[in-house]
């Protein structure tokens, strides 16, 4: 098989896994060697100095013996296999790099005879760009469930950032639709990569020569909408597992369907809507200071699909408002619908030299369309504003309202009607539903 026909079967394979994101890692240039690594970012973002990178994401091989019913990959699917020998994809990744088309490597691979045999092939490929070719870039790598604990440890030794995919919110689905794996096969590496990385950090403050282990940390990914999880249960696992391994981001992928699969939902589209949902909730877990528990529980499972999170925390908590924005400590304001962290820290800074308005929000960042129904400025609302729950979710929502293409979609619209259609807006009996967790 030609070389391009493996890069195009192999890249396409690997385009399900959206774990990728800024390197998180910060590596200078050493002479003798090519490549470095910083922290603004790689694999389709900016840098700080505007530059866009990215990284190859590539498949060592699509050959699995695993049949995750959610996989393309899997080996009861009829798709065209492909493998790279360790050499001719560290040979590829150093001409791409060398032509500039890139500036890291996101490797993974399918399961190929074992697990051990599969991460022995990728630590040979990065052994191949790290000592002979004197690649110093940034690489990710995914971690296999199941391989022994020696070869994590390699593997690691060779890359910035390590992943293990949990794929599945739950022990349950993960029996049903992936019967090959097993929840400790997946947390046992979680784990051993978290104790390799504490260990790291201790040797490289004694000796900071040492071989870095995970310099960038770990992430994971799961599937959302493959199985019948709740928002509520993924954003419960995704906490325990920023508690409990140290991870530094959860990342959600929306199912799409890659087969006819009789236990998989076919014939829907992704819910990618429902994926940026998650996204901003796990924004509010790990930057603003919000747990589980107070977004979602057991009566109230699921996000809003025409609200962000904070906003829908917000108006179940009218009580906590309005917020005097001249006085709210920084905990306090992070928690206002429109205000983020380096808008609270512009409030925080700006108010020491005077009284704010609400004229001098939006020139510090604040989104005041939002804002403006939580705060107060010297006691004051702005002009206009109602402090009413029904108006409040009315305002919100509005722009959803503008732009059907951000609602979920509707299964019983299936063309253009001749005949007018009712209102987008929710009425008041909705709203109310709403507001007390009933829709």
């Amino acid at each position: 098989m030609e070389l391009l026909d493996k890069l195009k079967i192999l890249a396409d394979s690997a385009k399900y896994d959206v774990a990728c994101t800024s390197s998180g890692s910060d590596r200078s240039a050493v002479r003798g060697m090519l490549g470095a690594t910083c922290l603004p970012g790689l694999c389709h973002s900016f840098s700080a100095d505007g530059r866009c990178i990215s990284l190859l994401k590539v498949l060592q091989t699509n050959v699995c013996v695993y049949d995750c019913q959610y996989c393309v990959n899997r080996c009861s699917n009829d798709v065209p296999r492909a493998s790279f020998t360790p050499e001719g994809l560290a040979g590829l990744t150093m001409e791409f790099y060398r032509r500039n088309y890139i500036e890291g490597l996101f490797l993974s691979s399918g399961v190929a005879g074992s697990p051990d045999r599969a991460t022995e092939q990728m630590c040979r490929t990065l052994e191949l760009l790290r000592y002979h070719h004197g690649f110093n870039g940034y690489i990710h790598a995914k971690a296999i469930p199941g391989a022994s604990p020696e070869w994590i440890d390699k593997l690691g030794r060779l890359s910035d950032r390590l992943s293990v995919n949990i794929e599945l919110p739950s022990e349950k689905s993960l029996t049903r639709l992936a019967p090959d794996k097993k929840k400790s096969a997946i947390l046992r590496p979680m784990g051993a990569i978290r104790d390799g990385i504490t260990q790291s950090r201790e040797e490289l403050a004694v000796y900071r020569h040492a071989t870095p282990f995970a310099p960038a940390g770990q992430s994971t990914q799961m599937i959302v909408g493959a199985s019948g999880e709740t928002d509520f249960q993924i954003l419960r696992l995704s906490e325990s597992l920023y508690k409990h391994y140290r991870l530094k981001r959860v990342f959600f992928s929306a199912y799409i369907p890659v087969g006819n699969g009789a236990l998989i939902p076919a014939d829907q589209p992704p819910p990618l809507l429902r994926e940026h949902r998650l996204y901003q909730t796990d924004w509010l877990l790990r930057f603003y200071g919000f747990s589980v528990s107070e977004l979602l529980d057991e009566q109230h499972p699921s996000l809003d699909p025409l609200l962000d999170p904070k906003c829908q925390w917000a108006l179940r908590h009218l009580e906590q408002f309005p917020v005097e924005i001249n006085r709210a400590p920084r905990e306090t304001l992070l928690r206002v619908p429109g205000i983020g962290v380096r808008s609270a820290g512009r409030i925080l800074t700006a108010r020491r030299a005077g009284r704010l308005r609400f004229e001098d929000l939006k020139k510090l960042g604040v989104v005041v369309k939002r804002a403006a129904f939580f705060v107060t400025c010297d006691g004051k609302m702005q002009e206009g504003v109602v402090f009413d729950p029904m108006v409040i979710y009315r305002h919100l929502t509005a722009s959803a309202a503008l732009h059907p293409d951000r609602l979920p979609p509707d299964p019983t619209v299936q063309q253009l009607s001749w005949f007018d259609t009712p209102a987008l807006l929710p009425d008041r009996k909705d709203v109310v539903q709403c507001l007390s967790g009933q829709l």
